[in-house]
């Protein structure tokens, strides 16, 4: 590995519903860090019973880990969809690819540009400062979210395989994210798998990504696993933050 090869780590559906594992996957994705490199992705209502409410202790955490250098994300809305999907294409993201929480994903652009402003204004009123860009849960997007997502000016959005910019398209870092699922034995084994071979074989990037979820937290092999990728991906690189994709001078 290249000494200029970056890791870019985040902690996704950060909500009060899930506090205690966020915690968690905080003290395990930071070490070896010397300040807070990484990123949160923060639903403003998780499944519409868990809402972020300005003046709140969660709200003031989530002030208090964007003022230690956290990037903060807009990550949906509900984190949960409830589209009617058209065409097998949709139907098959929908029902494989998350289990119902691909929320941006049938919404038409109208809606989908309003989550996204709310989720914006709840969440820039909280850290105060701008949020570092819009992140659909499970990574999946329809037209009429990507049609926002430019509209709204984010300076970030991102998806399996890339990282781009909505107001012009540019990708700016390419490459899978590597991430595990917990919610079936049979996913439990195969993010497993496929992070062994990540740590053996995955090409080296000068931008490599890693993703973790609340639920990672109940299965003891994947916090293993997430801390052996996070050690192996992170020799010989350095832990970076998203916002350095285009602010340079924030490497430092």
């Amino acid at each position: 590995m290249t000494a200029s090869a970056s890791l870019l780590t985040s902690i996704h559906d950060v909500s009060p519903k899930f506090e205690s594992q966020v915690d968690r996957l905080a003290d395990l994705v930071s070490r070896g860090m010397d300040a807070p490199r990484y990123a949160m992705l923060v639903v403003p209502d998780h499944w519409g019973d868990a809402p972020i409410v300005a003046g709140t202790p969660f709200a003031s955490r989530l002030r208090a880990w964007s003022d230690a250098g956290v990037d903060m994300f807009v990550h949906g809305w509900f984190h949960l969809d409830r589209s009617e999907h058209e065409g097998a294409m949709a139907r098959f993201k929908a029902k494989r690819m998350t289990a119902g929480e691909g929320e941006f994903l049938g919404l038409d652009h109208a809606t989908a540009r309003a989550r996204m402003a709310d989720g914006r204004k709840l969440i820039e009123d909280i850290i105060g400062r701008p949020a570092q860009g819009f992140i659909a849960p499970a990574w999946l997007y329809g037209e009429g979210a990507r049609q926002a997502l430019g509209e709204e000016g984010f300076a970030l959005a991102e998806d399996h395989m890339r990282v781009w910019r909505p107001s012009d398209g540019a990708v700016l870092a390419r490459g899978p994210v590597i991430t595990w699922a917990s919610r079936s034995r049979w996913r439990i084994a195969s993010s497993l798998a496929v992070a062994a071979v990540a740590r053996a074989a995955l090409p080296r990037r000068p931008w490599m990504r890693l993703a973790v979820h609340p639920g990672d937290t109940n299965v003891p092999a994947l916090l293993d696993s997430i801390a052996s990728t996070i050690a192996s991906l992170s020799r010989g690189a350095r832990f970076a933050r998203y916002r350095e994709l285009v602010e340079p001078a924030a490497a430092a």
